[in-house]
């Protein structure tokens, strides 16, 4: 029997392949960056500011159905993200493990999973709508936001930018990098809209903040003027946890792009909380 496209064999027809994965630099501590919805391993490379770190392994990773990772035409699930990444992020030492947006409520849900394998989270523009009654009243009080709830409006959104803007993407989408941009077209209409769906809308992330060891340290980065995910909420959810940092930044859902030197040593410093338990652990090995 033959596999089908992005999927791991016959015998296990529901189980995601491994995701395509970039690494920069050496070291025992393993920062692993996880990007937002139409992200890519690119929008960490964009910047003048290098996400590598001292004694650290970079590892840069394209979410299943976006980039160069498998894009096959289902349903894009928190479980089925989970489990690619799972699949793909392999045990060991644990990580400190970084995510953007899709990818951070992505980073959270693996981690309350699979808390063995994460030894630090980073959460950049976490996007906590509650429901997604939540999510519809939020983007209902921003110009032009109700397209992000509409399914079919951003099925039909999805299609133009691939099929027709895609090439003028650099000049359309100007808030950010060229290269960014160019990578907004790898990935279909079902990885966009159900991820954005299933992941962000329908799945509360509290739960998943809920279920986390209480002694992990976990940093939300977010712009004071985030439009796409509502600062207050963050603000509020950071505040019920002990070991739980909230940054706030003078910048848009982008923080990363906007001031990179700022994240770096926002996540440089999450590294260095936790180094020497990691450089203990590949002692032992």
């Amino acid at each position: 029997m033959t596999p089908l496209p992005g999927f791991a064999d016959p015998a296990h027809p529901d189980r995601p392949e491994r995701l395509h994965m970039e690494s920069l630099g050496r070291g025992p501590l393993r920062v692993t960056f996880l990007p937002g919805l139409g992200g890519t391993t690119r929008y960490w490379t964009a910047t003048p500011v290098a996400p590598v770190f001292r004694q650290a392994q970079t590892e840069l990773v394209d979410l299943y159905g976006f980039g160069r990772s498998p894009r096959p035409w289902c349903r894009y699930t928190v479980e089925r993200h989970v489990d690619a990444l799972a699949r793909t992020l392999e045990a060991g030492p644990p990580r400190v493990l970084v995510g953007h947006s899709l990818g951070a409520a992505l980073a959270l849900a693996l981690a309350a999973r699979y808390p063995d394998r994460v030894q630090a989270l980073c959460l950049c523009s976490l996007p906590d709508f509650g429901s997604r009654s939540g999510a519809i009243e939020w983007f209902a009080s921003q110009r032009g936001g109700w397209i992000y709830t509409n399914m079919l409006a951003t099925a039909l959104a999805c299609l133009v930018t691939r099929r027709v803007a895609g090439r003028w993407l650099p000049y359309l989408v100007r808030n950010v990098p060229p290269e960014v941009a160019r990578d907004l077209v790898l990935h279909n209409m079902a990885s966009s809209t159900t991820s954005l769906w299933e992941v962000l809308y329908q799945h509360d992330v509290r739960g998943d903040a809920a279920a986390l060891p209480p002694d992990l340290p976990v940093t939300c980065v977010h712009g004071l003027r985030d439009a796409t995910a509502p600062p207050a909420r963050v603000t509020e959810l950071a505040a019920r946890f002990p070991r739980w940092r909230h940054v706030t930044l003078d910048a848009d859902h982008h923080p990363w792009l906007r001031d990179p030197g700022a994240c770096h040593g926002i996540i440089d410093a999450l590294c260095e909380a936790v180094r020497p338990e990691a450089v203990r652990a590949e002692a032992i090995a």
